[in-house]
């Protein structure tokens, strides 16, 4: 199982969904949603080859935690990934949304000086803003847009500036998900839960659950579900391989 974007720390009984996640998953990226967030985190859970685990300053409370921008531009500097991080033009965060852009560009900067990270991107109303902030600094990375919510020109446009996209079962609770898992670059998608705050079934999505969302792109993309699980192992690879992580032996 593999997972390109989940709040492991965030579930009740983070400890033993941790756990779970080590037994099952090959691969788990750990986004987190601050700084101080990150550090507590990797203290309490410590270092594992199958889990990464990223510093970030979700734009949700970036306007609440502008004071950790200064922690997360250090803790970049020893992070191969960053995440999440990102931009929200949606109205309830618009009286935070000029230090989102701070934080985000401040961010993308950095990971630009360093030679490049991989970003988890978090972009719901400001696909043209992250696509901007992303052009301006060109050796940010590998850029991987999170649960996308864009229309169909922008997520174009995200792919021709040689995007990723990481996707999970609760993208395809509304028509407008479906109708967007269906135009993702089939090579460029890989699974994510965004647990625990992703839902199905009233129930949060779990790190290991693979297996619905490979079957849920398997009807959207009209292919059988083998073919499907095989392309995103194969681009799970790919990715990891430029990520530098050192799990994909075991991928395939």
């Amino acid at each position: 199982m593999i997972d390109f974007h989940c709040h492991v720390d965030l579930y009740p009984k983070a400890r033993a969904v941790h756990a779970e996640a080590l037994r099952r998953n090959v691969f788990t990226w750990l986004v987190t949603t601050s700084p101080k967030a990150f550090q507590a985190t990797s203290s309490v859970l410590g270092h594992h080859e199958s889990m990464l685990i990223s510093p970030g300053l979700h734009p949700e409370i970036a306007g609440d935690r502008f004071q950790e921008l200064d922690i997360l531009i250090e803790l970049i500097d020893g992070a191969n990934a960053v995440g999440e991080i990102g931009l929200d033009g949606s109205k309830r965060y618009a009286s935070s949304y000029l230090k989102q852009k701070q934080v985000f560009a401040t961010a993308v900067k950095r990971c630009h000086d360093l030679g490049g990270r991989a970003l988890s991107i978090h972009s719901r109303q400001a696909v043209p803003d992250v696509l901007t902030l992303l052009r301006e600094f060109p050796d940010h990375g590998i850029p991987v847009f999170h649960w996308f919510t864009g229309t169909v020109s922008e997520l174009k446009a995200a792919a021709a500036q040689g995007c990723w996209f990481s996707i999970g079962p609760a993208a395809f609770n509304s028509s407008a998900g479906k109708a967007l898992a269906k135009k993702l670059p089939k090579e460029k998608v890989v699974p994510e839960s965004d647990g625990p705050f992703a839902q199905l079934d009233d129930q949060p999505v779990m790190p290991w659950d693979f297996e619905i969302t490979a079957s849920l792109l398997s009807k959207a993309w009209a292919m059988p579900l083998i073919d499907v699980q095989y392309q995103l192992i194969s681009n799970a690879k790919v990715l990891l391989d430029q990520m530098g992580c050192t799990t994909t032996a075991s991928l395939i």
